[in-house]
């Protein structure tokens, strides 16, 4: 009879984990680049967590797409190799995995209180290193930057002292050290 192993643990293959992706992506800045990246994720059915674009050398006409998304690490490879075909696509790094990144976000985050509520929210954002950018005599708004992990803290923490209202502005990520994309 064959030996069973001792634990179901390892059974658990690597590659059927799903992960959380940062896909940096150079592309032209010309008319359609966007809607042919995100529309390879449509048509694929992969899901698109956060997206962010913006020109980085107006000289070479060139964008940035920063674009966080969760798969195996078989569909994330497929992913960066269909993106990588793509004409307008010069390159694709994954920053969790090809070339060590930084990823930061910015939330605005909308507050309405009063009395404890109000002051409890006032000394969360110092502990956060929030800015108040608006104030009201029942309300703040803050301006909350850091990682993602450091946003939802923030968030979950807004919740119950009146959170109302939050607009966040998606991944930006680049790569540590001098070599650039």
């Amino acid at each position: 009879m064959p030996q069973q192993p001792a634990s179901a643990y390892f059974l658990v293959d690597k590659h059927s984990r799903e992960t959380r992706a940062t896909l940096s992506i150079l592309v032209d800045n010309e008319v359609g680049a966007l809607a042919r990246v995100v529309g390879l994720f449509a048509g694929r059915g992969y899901n698109i967590e956060s997206l962010t674009v913006a020109e980085t050398d107006h000289l070479r006409h060139t964008s940035r797409i920063t674009i966080v998304t969760r798969g195996t690490a078989d569909v994330i490879e497929q992913i960066k190799a269909q993106l990588g075909r793509l004409i307008p696509v010069h390159r694709v790094i994954d920053l969790a995995v090809d070339k060590p990144g930084v990823e930061r976000e910015m939330a605005l985050i909308k507050v309405v209180g009063e009395g404890d509520l109000r002051a409890e929210a006032l000394r969360l954002s110092k502990v956060f290193r929030a800015r108040v950018i608006d104030i009201t005599h029942t309300s703040f708004t803050f301006e909350v930057t850091g990682s993602p992990v450091k946003i939802e803290a923030f968030i979950e923490l807004m919740v119950p002292l009146g959170l109302v209202e939050l607009s966040r502005t998606g991944v930006v990520a680049i790569s540590r050290g001098i070599e650039a994309m």
